[in-house]
């Protein structure tokens, strides 16, 4: 009887200590408000207003499950599931992990390497965004090209070194022609990334590249689909200068294309993307923000300008009031909207008439868990 009270006590013990070394943690954020938009469409050749409820303007509404279990020798076995949703009605986005579904192995003196499906290099904008890449942001003016995701990844983030950390993501077309051939709905994908940090200041650059499933090209035709703005390369630098409660951000892009096919006058092969803004942290709780955007494109795509004022009240540690005010000025052959819309002149891509302005507002309630 003593031996087997041992063996349990045992057993327990080692279940115990297993236990301590894995973590599993669910965590996620839900945004909700109101906003009021002019400059919208009408479907009969004018312009309208509308008013309406609407989830994720501020950050996207999503839920996740990351998880680490010490492998021994400072090496970890990570993982991480996450998925988007409109808090408004509780419809996913997509497939069930839209944004993240990535199993590796990390270390803390080597980095860390993942495979699956993530978001795509080009999100690292985010931390160099005035507004972090809300719905009327850095991501509006080049059309969601800033903002994608990538399946069939493989990736690395390395440490720091002197300030120094590179992050590289590789995603497989999976298709028989290397770059994609149309049997399969990604072309290839790949990026590089390198940051510097210091007290006072944080440059990155950033080189990536999105290939048309179709034929493995950086463009494609626009006639079925988005040319530039969905397949091109992408050349940003950006920085951030920590000044007490001021903190500038800045970027440009530059998103060039090649094999672009049925090119008609107002679709561009080429854009010049760029924007700067300030934040105040007045308090410890609250946060205003003022930012401009600006892109330039080719062959008669013409110019765009958005300029917003916002700002955060944290009522908690979790939970946020959020406010935003932006307009976007086009000129007089440019169709930008506030959104990341799709190219095209049709009131279902929500883009305000040629050469219009469009304007809104969001308030809303941000809670982290």
């Amino acid at each position: 009887m003593k031996k087997v009270l041992l063996a349990s006590a045992a057993l327990m013990a080692f279940s115990a200590a297993a236990h301590a070394q894995s973590s599993v943690t669910l965590y996620g954020r839900i945004d909700a408000g109101l906003e009021y938009m002019s400059g919208v469409p009408d479907g009969a050749g004018g312009s309208t207003h509308r008013f309406r409820a609407e989830s994720g303007d501020w950050g996207t509404s999503l839920w996740g499950i990351k998880g680490a279990e010490d492998l021994g020798g400072g090496n970890r076995a990570v993982f991480r599931l996450e998925n988007g949703f409109n808090a408004m009605n509780g419809q996913a986005q997509g497939n069930l992990f839209n944004r993240w579904a990535t199993v590796g192995i990390a270390n803390d003196q080597f980095g860390t390497v993942l495979l699956g499906r993530e978001l795509f290099i080009s999100n690292g904008i985010w931390d160099f965004d005035p507004f972090g890449q809300s719905n009327w942001s850095s991501a509006s003016l080049v059309r969601g090209r800033n903002w994608p995701q990538s399946s069939n990844n493989i990736s690395y983030q390395s440490p720091k070194f002197a300030g120094f950390d590179f992050y590289g993501q590789y995603a497989l077309s999976n298709a028989t022609n290397w770059n994609g051939n149309g049997t399969t709905p990604q072309g290839r994908q790949a990026g590089a990334q390198i940051t510097y940090t210091s007290p006072l200041f944080q440059v990155r650059g950033i080189y990536d590249e999105i290939r048309n499933p179709a034929n493995g090209t950086l463009g494609g035709d626009y006639s079925t689909g988005n040319g530039a703005y969905a397949y091109s390369r992408e050349y940003t630098a950006m920085f951030n200068v920590f000044l007490g409660q001021f903190k500038l951000q800045g970027g440009y892009q530059a998103i060039r294309t090649s094999g672009m096919t049925n090119l008609l006058p107002g679709q561009p092969s080429t854009l010049d993307h760029e924007w700067g803004g300030v934040t105040w942290q007045a308090t410890p709780a609250a946060a205003l923000i003022g930012a401009v955007y600006h892109v330039n494109g080719n062959n008669g795509a013409g110019n765009a300008t958005i300029y917003s004022v916002g700002g955060s009240y944290n009522i908690s540690k979790r939970t946020l009031f959020d406010i935003q005010i932006a307009t976007v000025r086009n000129s007089s052959t440019a169709n930008y909207g506030l959104n990341a819309n799709n190219y095209g002149t049709s009131a279902a891509t929500d883009n305000p008439l040629v050469g219009h302005s469009q304007s809104g507002v969001y308030a809303g309630i941000q809670h982290s868990f």
